[in-house]
């Protein structure tokens, strides 16, 4: 069954460009007078801008309206934290969440009137501008994919924060058990910092990406893979976005994020587990994921005394899966949009092979792999973000295009292959 057409991320992105909200919010910033002058990347970035903000406004909400308070042991922790080992020996299996009960989540101020001031605005405008300048012109691993993955980071998250009330991505419901809804998600809807540190994530999660997979980097020694030598691409985004956070010039946007050192110390464990949950090609890393998932949603109940929590064990997995998913959510959306980035992968994977950057030619094997793709790795990813049951109809939507988009590149892919190339060549001679 053909599901129904829905808009891709992009179309999303531009079509919420054009609202009168967010026209009026950029051009009472001063920094840019028309919308319709902007770049396609300063779009991107004034879209983010508008999906963060929210957010940082519910997470003051939910700290009783403290916007910014200052102290030298908080300064102090944001200049150790993350020093001393690489991103990676920081990763662990389970995130602690900071939990919420139903009330204070009933006491907790709306959001909506919560001003997070010009200058942390600006700061944020700012900070996204410099992130999209640290992606290279790839074709596929680009600024534009980073807001691809965001939109549906977004749009999954909008689908299990079933709150409006200003505590949620969710603006219009009528009435909720604070409680089931807390339990539901396993903590995740009640915390709205664990929702900024994904979208962050999904955001940065590319920056600087050569191009080239991990496993090329580390046959050409480069430094980051010296330094590194495992999900090389993904450390190092994780590595340039934290150090520019915590430039001084971003103090305000910091105060907005968090307020204590647990705070700080959450925000820096999801961003490095989410984006760290992006390499799906380390088979180890791959490994832990499938024994966790198959630990905490066995039917068999989770031993109570092991001291760890089974929600934080099934947050941190459902986390994982979301980033993961929205990666390659491209794969899950309309046959067009599936087929536009697939070129663009395409692209740019044969690009690096005609750049002397891959040892074997990837059009040989290029319908076969993504048969493959779908079937070992697409499909089981989708049939999970199904089985967790926290994303109701979204889990489905995207199963149901993830299948249709598979049996469409059995019929069309090897015909598809052969326009990718000749569009290349195309290109090349344009050049």
């Amino acid at each position: 069954m053909e599901p129904s057409k829905s808009k891709s991320g992009l179309e999303f992105v531009a079509e919420t460009l054009t609202d009168s909200s967010v026209t009026s919010s950029v051009r009472e910033t001063g920094d840019i007078s028309d919308i319709e002058a902007m770049s396609k990347t300063q779009r991107l970035v004034e879209w983010n801008v508008e999906v963060l903000s929210p957010l940082l406004q519910q997470i003051i909400a939910s700290r009783g309206g403290i916007a910014a308070p200052r102290d030298q042991s908080l300064s102090r922790k944001e200049a150790t934290i993350g020093t001393g080992e690489t991103v990676l020996e920081e990763f662990v299996p389970i995130i602690p969440l900071k939990r919420f009960d139903a009330d204070e989540l009933r006491r907790r101020q709306d959001a909506s009137s919560i001003d997070i001031g010009e200058e942390a605005k600006s700061q944020l405008r700012s900070y996204l501008t410099n992130v999209a300048s640290m992606y290279q012109d790839n074709p596929f691993h680009s600024f534009e994919h980073a807001s691809h993955v965001t939109a549906s980071v977004k749009k999954l998250l909008t689908r299990i924060v079933s709150v409006d009330d200003g505590h949620g991505l969710r603006t219009s419901i009528n009435e909720v058990d604070l409680g089931d809804m807390a339990g539901h998600s396993y903590g995740i809807t009640s915390d709205p910092l664990t929702q900024f540190s994904v979208v962050f994530s999904a955001i940065i999660h590319d920056m600087d990406h050569p191009g080239v997979p991990n496993a090329q980097l580390v046959k050409e020694k480069t430094r980051n893979a010296q330094i590194y030598k495992k999900s090389v691409a993904e450390q190092n985004s994780v590595e340039l976005a934290w150090g520019m956070l915590m430039g001084n010039e971003y103090k305000a946007l910091r105060a907005c994020i968090y307020h204590t050192e647990d705070d700080l110390r959450r925000f820096r464990q999801l961003v490095v587990n989410t984006v760290m949950a992006t390499d799906i090609v380390d088979k180890e890393l791959q490994a832990l994921r499938k024994s966790r998932w198959e630990t905490a949603f066995a039917d068999a109940p989770t031993n109570q005394n092991s001291g760890i929590s089974s929600d934080d064990c099934k947050a941190t997995i459902v986390i994982e899966h979301l980033i993961q998913a929205s990666d390659v959510s491209h794969t899950m959306q309309h046959w067009h949009i599936y087929k536009s980035w697939n070129q663009k992968f395409f692209m740019e994977c044969y690009g690096a092979y005609k750049a002397g950057r891959a040892e074997t030619d990837p059009s040989l094997n290029w319908y076969k792999g993504e048969l493959g793709f779908f079937d070992f790795y697409v499909i089981p990813l989708a049939k999970k973000l199904d089985s967790c049951g926290v994303f109701g109809v979204s889990s489905h939507e995207y199963l149901s295009y993830a299948q249709n988009n598979r049996d469409e590149w059995a019929r069309k892919g090897e015909h598809l292959v052969q326009e990718y190339l000749a569009k290349h060549e195309e290109i090349n001679k344009q050049k």
